[in-house]
């Protein structure tokens, strides 16, 4: 027998949910059990179970406010084969005819059981004909029916079925609520598991009790290690770095290493949505540390970066699934997020440059680095030009060729440029281009290689304008 249905709850006490457990408690020891219940909450929550717990208490031969277990009924119901409790998957008896059937067959007194139970799955499924068709039934009802609708979706119930029920809410349980569920299987089980690695399953369930079960049953039955960071590791498959040391990459606005990293966990068999989620979930986790909720602050990032990376990964976590290329989403969303100016303490700290100064070559060839994966074209322009002077303030760029000074100063380009020397640089920078005749017949400037990262040594004039023309057209 699987973990789920081998540890699901079978009395009101074990119900997982404190909310539902305390309503239904109440409701059952006030005596006036109503005719008719709505179970609403997402799915894996445990509005089946309580369903079935309910069955078991209106029919219990020995009449408590929990059910014994061990009568006949009790034991009929657990084991799904009591005729006098019937479970309607409103998915695939969704008309009018299935309802009408229902109706006929609600006439009839139960055949062993003290009342008859019906659970209908998936109740916002019916169609309005057939909706209305069961509204008459819930109006008027014959004291040995119980009727319990379970649903996902109550909004899409007309408003008439919902009024005639008592509604209880399943909310999607907290990550404190579904450990303390798996800890019933481990303990049953003899599973000897870390609590951390609890939380991580959890996490992973998105919610569901369900979920929790068989994926603690799955880690088991695969022989995974059970130490917290395996179990992230085969769950979340968030390659080779993890979560936390991806988000440092991504606060030193590093583009190729972030972009190489998802390529490493593709390449994997990672799940693009899987570790977009995960990343979600750490900068949810520092943002609440950050306003005094929760402990798990994140170096590097203050509210505005949390805020900012936070709604470009949600885009990203959206576009996904309509993605021809699953990880494009994601990389948009890293090359958007390091065109950011980095915010740091000390302008221009660690830089080898101070106001009124050139920038050698060791910070041009940075600004070459990290421009390149963002934009190839303003990497090739750049290559004709040279920096001349920074105040602080304004970066004067002597430019050899009109064609490129005039691409330079189109607002798309300048704006890119202008980031990223900021970033470099750690201040704002305004970029100005002046045009300069070029030195007779090299012009040697530091630009990426394949291989070292060494200069890049340009011939004469036809050169320069072939790769303009090659990356922009005759």
């Amino acid at each position: 027998m699987t973990y789920y249905l081998k540890y699901r709850p079978q009395t009101l006490g074990e119900l997982d949910l404190d909310s539902v457990r305390e309503s239904l408690q109440k409701t059952v020891s006030s005596g006036n059990i109503p005719h008719a219940f709505l179970f609403s909450g997402p799915k894996g929550t445990g509005k089946t179970s309580a369903a079935r717990i309910l069955a078991k208490i209106v029919n219990c031969q020995k009449q408590g406010s929990e059910p014994c277990n061990k009568c006949d009924q009790c034991k009929s119901i657990t084991k799904g084969i009591n005729i006098d409790v019937i479970e309607i998957d409103a998915a695939s008896h969704r008309g009018i005819d299935d309802i009408r059937n229902l109706r006929d067959a609600v006439k009839l007194s139960p055949s062993l059981a003290k009342k008859k139970v019906y659970i209908i799955d998936e109740a916002h499924m019916l169609t309005t004909e057939a909706s209305n068709a069961l509204l008459k039934t819930l109006e008027e009802p014959p004291d040995h029916v119980v009727f319990v609708l379970a649903t996902t979706n109550p909004e899409k119930l007309i408003g008439t079925i919902r009024s005639r029920t008592t509604e209880i809410l399943f909310a999607k349980p907290s990550v404190v609520e579904i450990s303390r569920s798996l800890e019933k299987a481990v303990k049953g089980e003899r599973i000897k598991i870390p609590k951390e690695s609890l939380d991580i399953i959890a996490k992973a369930s998105r919610g569901s009790f369900r979920d929790a079960v068989k994926i603690l049953e799955q880690l088991v039955s695969e022989k995974v290690s059970l130490e917290a960071n395996k179990v992230a590791g085969f769950l979340f498959k968030v390659g080779p770095l993890g979560v936390d040391s991806f988000l440092a990459i991504l606060a030193e606005k590093d583009t190729r290493k972030a972009v190489v990293e998802v390529e490493k966990l593709v390449v994997s068999g990672g799940e693009v949505k899987d570790f977009i989620e995960a990343v979600l979930e750490r900068l949810k986790s520092a943002l609440l540390a950050m306003v005094g909720v929760g402990k798990e602050s994140l170096d590097g990032f203050d509210k505005g970066d949390l805020i900012k990376l936070s709604e470009l990964l949600f885009h990203a976590l959206a576009d996904t699934a309509l993605s021809p290329i699953e990880q494009l989403p994601l990389e948009i969303a890293i090359v958007k997020w390091c065109q950011v100016p980095i915010k740091r303490t000390s302008n221009l700290k660690g830089n080898n440059i101070s106001k009124n100064k050139n920038i050698d070559d060791e910070v041009w060839r940075d600004i070459l680095t990290k421009i390149r994966p963002i934009n190839t074209s303003i990497e090739a322009l750049l290559r004709a030009a040279k920096p001349m002077g920074f105040d602080g303030k304004v970066l004067t760029l002597n430019v050899y060729y009109r064609f490129h000074k005039e691409r330079l100063e189109e607002v798309h380009h300048r704006r890119i440029l202008e980031d990223v020397i900021a970033g470099v640089l750690g201040t704002p920078v305004r970029v100005v281009c002046t045009l300069t005749e070029p030195l007779p017949k090299v012009v040697e400037m530091p630009v990426l290689t394949p291989s070292d990262g060494g200069i890049l040594t340009e011939g004469e004039d036809k050169d320069i304008i072939k790769i303009a023309e090659e990356i922009f057209g005759n």
